[in-house]
């Protein structure tokens, strides 16, 4: 979702119009999940998409329709939407989606935004999606600012309080208030879509399948660190997708720094004189996922210097090793994908198999973000 808000930022500072389309509830397997957005510009520049192309140009003309009028309109598409003619999804559920306008006088001060996520602050959209006089009508707050309305300043107030609560969810829900903000009323919807704080990742190790990982990992929105205890090894110069470059030992590092559950540790030194100082304090915080790189040979001895340290079974039960899923991987991209499809599939509470052998649907609810048992390793 930022990166589409990103460019509507840049819209509104070039003072262009443009309509946002968003997925606002669907019932059974489709392609994108809640709080999905696209934007169309007036000059019918597109970022985005919300079905993978079943019912893209429709949308298009719609947000059209919607800069032209200013009337926000919500538009169900389903696999048998005969209305729709050609655009119907093709994957057997259905999904309601909200278009309404977003220019500069609609949502202003969308900037907010941009400069929030690119402080790796977390931000939220709050937007009126029930039918009436306030359908479209948004906010957008860090928690300590906000813009925007949703129709009346006592609204505002309920709607910024209920987002506030949900700026590090990372997902979309959908809250009832009442027009004036009363909690007792249901009479509007209004839906809260949170860009929460990008995940972490934590590598140590400044070696060849370090390169790759970091690559990778940037690709999918971490904010990425490298340590290594040798200068010669670890530089900018030698990581320059890295957010940051340390050189330290890897235990002192790990002593100082922020570890949440949204934080995921990889430690690919093999070199029990690094990671088993690193490991013994990686799997006593609260990281979401910690790993670590070698041969069955290396994990047996390291898993024995981890008890000889006073590692509880428990502690090490959390312990990824040999790093990632069985993919075959050879290669330090190839081994990079093997590590991250490990950390997806424990996010997402994903089995690692193949869709093909499986059964049910292929993309699952949304975890409950409020459920302590979630993993929360990405935005």
């Amino acid at each position: 979702m930022h990166e589409v808000l990103n460019t509507v930022a840049r819209w509104h500072a070039a003072g262009i119009d443009c309509a946002l389309a968003t997925i606002i509830g669907s019932e059974g397997s489709i392609p994108r999940p809640v709080g999905t957005v696209m934007a169309v510009a007036r000059d019918g520049t597109v970022v985005g998409s919300i079905s993978g192309g079943c019912i893209e140009s429709d949308v298009f003309h719609l947000a059209t329709e919607v800069m032209a009028t200013g009337k926000a309109t919500v538009r169900r598409y389903a696999v048998d939407d005969a209305g729709a003619g050609s655009a119907a999804l093709m994957c057997g559920g259905s999904m309601d989606v909200l278009i309404h306008r977003a220019g500069p006088t609609d949502i202003p001060g969308l900037a907010l935004v941009a400069d929030s996520v690119a402080a790796g602050r977390p931000v939220a959209t709050a937007t009126v999606v029930s039918a009436g006089p306030h359908l479209g009508r948004s906010i957008v707050t860090t928690g300590a600012s906000w813009t925007g309305t949703c129709g009346d300043p006592l609204l505002d107030q309920a709607v910024l309080a209920r987002a506030a609560r949900h700026l590090d969810a990372g997902t979309a829900t959908t809250v009832r208030l009442g027009e004036t903000g009363d909690c007792a009323e249901n009479a509007l919807s209004v839906m809260i879509s949170s860009i929460a704080r990008p995940p972490s990742m934590l590598v140590f190790g400044a070696v060849d399948f370090a390169h790759a990982l970091v690559r990778a990992a940037k690709l999918l929105g971490y904010s990425v660190t490298l340590c290594d205890a040798r200068p010669v090894f670890a530089t900018p110069e030698r990581f320059p997708e890295a957010d940051e470059v340390v050189v330290m030992w890897p235990q002192d590092y790990l002593k100082q720094a922020a570890i949440t559950p949204s934080t995921a540790i990889c430690v690919l030194t093999h070199d029990p004189r690094f990671d088993v100082p690193a490991l013994e304090i990686a799997l006593r915080s609260d990281a979401g996922y910690v790993g670590a790189m070698g041969s069955r040979r290396t994990h047996n001895d390291r898993v024995e210097r981890l008890r000889g340290a006073g590692v509880t079974e428990t502690e090490l039960s959390r312990l990824s090793s040999p790093i990632g899923l069985d993919l075959g991987a050879a290669t330090p991209e190839e081994t990079a994908v093997s590590i991250l499809a490990e950390v997806i599939a424990l996010r997402r509470g994903g089995s690692g198999m193949p869709l093909g052998r499986m059964a049910g649907p292929i993309h699952p609810p949304e975890p409950d973000p409020t459920d302590s048992r979630v993993l929360r390793l990405q935005r």
